[in-house]
């Protein structure tokens, strides 16, 4: 899906999604309208398909931006490196879980904060969110959209059993997302595991029952709950 209308066009900053693989990944394209640089978020599943459109808009990729480590959102990273020079933006908290990658030396290491220059004033921040993994990271667009990778689906949130999950952390991220996005941001997550592929943070404090729950204890229970 391309985000074309009116306004995006006029923004300094447009999104494109694709679902691709087998755990209906969403991979998004940032594309900044001035022709900066060209971003792709969490590659995976089918490479063919980022270059097709890569190519398509008749620029080279030049960035790719991971919001956390797990293989079903960067199984694409060694395919696009056969074709492209790229700069790849990952939480420092997830350095230790990527010891093993073949392509560390052209990773930039981020902090929560931390901004990411497109070019043509389009600007990507990198929010520390931990809790799916220790550098999960969100990505909030200078659009008022945020991509929330496995941090957040759509009334829905990452598993924290995993090695390096931890609900507690997951909670607090939550709650402080909630104390600082503006309702109007559109919520873009990592999965189309949802009733529907994006909705707003305020649809989302109505409908998604982990943002109900605001005590530690509750969410921890809930979130750790025995999957069927």
């Amino acid at each position: 899906m391309t985000y074309s209308n009116e306004a995006a066009a006029q923004a300094p900053l447009h999104l494109e999604r694709l679902q691709l693989g087998p755990m209906a990944n969403f991979v998004y394209l940032l594309v900044p309208t001035q022709r900066g640089r060209l971003a792709v978020v969490d590659p995976a599943w089918d490479v063919p398909a980022l270059l097709a459109r890569a190519d398509e808009l008749g620029r080279p990729l030049t960035d790719i931006v991971l919001t956390h480590h797990h293989a079903d959102h960067r199984n694409g990273v060694e395919g696009l490196l056969e074709r492209f020079s790229l700069r790849i933006h990952v939480q420092r908290a997830e350095k230790q879980w990527l010891r093993d990658a073949a392509w560390l030396s052209e990773v930039v290491w981020h902090d929560g904060g931390d901004v990411i220059e497109l070019g043509g004033g389009a600007t990507v921040t990198c929010l520390a969110t931990p809790g799916h993994t220790p550098g999960s990271q969100c990505l909030l667009c200078n659009d008022n959209k945020i991509l929330t990778g496995d941090t957040l689906f759509i009334d829905g949130c990452g598993r924290c059993d995993l090695p390096g999950g931890d609900a507690g952390a997951l909670f607090k991220s939550l709650a402080n997302l909630r104390t600082h996005l503006p309702k109007s941001t559109l919520v873009l997550p990592g999965h189309d595991y949802g009733p529907v592929p994006e909705a707003s943070w305020e649809q989302q404090e109505i409908s998604n029952p982990y943002l109900q729950l605001r005590a530690d204890r509750d969410f921890v229970d809930y979130r750790l709950r025995p999957r069927s």
